[in-house]
This record gives C-alpha cells, sequence and structure tokens, in this order.
C-alpha cells in the first residue's frame, strides 16, 4: 500500500471520481462498489456511471470509502459525498412484538376428530 490516500471526489462535472494509487484489490473492491474503469492516454479514469442522482451516488461512494477503510486502505471521502445513514439500519419500531406460533389456531364451529 502506498502513503497516499485514495482521493473519492466529486469533480467539476459532478460526477464521482476516484484518484490515487488503486491496486487491483482497491480496483476490484470499487468495481464491487458501482464505479466503472475506463481506459484513458494516462493511464485510467473511475468513476461512478453518470445520471443515477446524487444520493445513488452518494451511498455507493460512502460504501466504497467503508469498504476500503475496512479493507485497511487510506481513504479521503469528499465532504459532499457522505451519505446519511440508510433507514434499513434503523431500529425496529416499538409498539410491535413478535408472537410465536406454537398451535395453529382451530375455526371455530368446526367439528374435530378425536384421535384413537
Amino acid at each position: 500500500m502506498s502513503a497516499e490516500a485514495i482521493r473519492i471526489t466529486r469533480g467539476q462535472g459532478g460526477e464521482v471520481e476516484v484518484h490515487g494509487p488503486i491496486d487491483t484489490f482497491a480496483a476490484s473492491v470499487l468495481a464491487r462498489a458501482g464505479f466503472d474503469t475506463c481506459p484513458t492516454l494516462r493511464g485510467r479514469w473511475i468513476r461512478l456511471p453518470f445520471g443515477l442522482g446524487p444520493t445513488w451516488e452518494n451511498e455507493h461512494a460512502t460504501w466504497a470509502a467503508e469498504m476500503l477503510t475496512a479493507a485497511r486502505y487510506d481513504v479521503e471521502l469528499g465532504p459532499d459525498l457522505c451519505a446519511t445513514s440508510p433507514a434499513r439500519s434503523a431500529p425496529p419500531v416499538a409498539g410491535r412484538t413478535k408472537v410465536a406460533m406454537t398451535t395453529q389456531p382451530t375455526p371455530a364451529g368446526s367439528p374435530r376428530r378425536q384421535r384413537l
């Protein structure tokens, strides 16, 4: 790993780009987070697809930064890319309780056969 950090920023045109030392593993993590790799004359351009909305871009940029940080890469995430925590991680609603179904209720008025 390099001493230089991987930077995930929003470019001048509004696209989310990745700059810095990207090895094979970091590139695979970024691909898992939805980033595209495009060859250029100076190397490669790693970016999120265009036109998917700022919320989607922020979520995927934050996800990529979290995965790279977990893999012990130094990552700098642009302040305008930090996503709020997703709703799926919210605690359960307090009014709901779990009910265990140990026996099935019998319909009212239906005769039951006795076991012999």
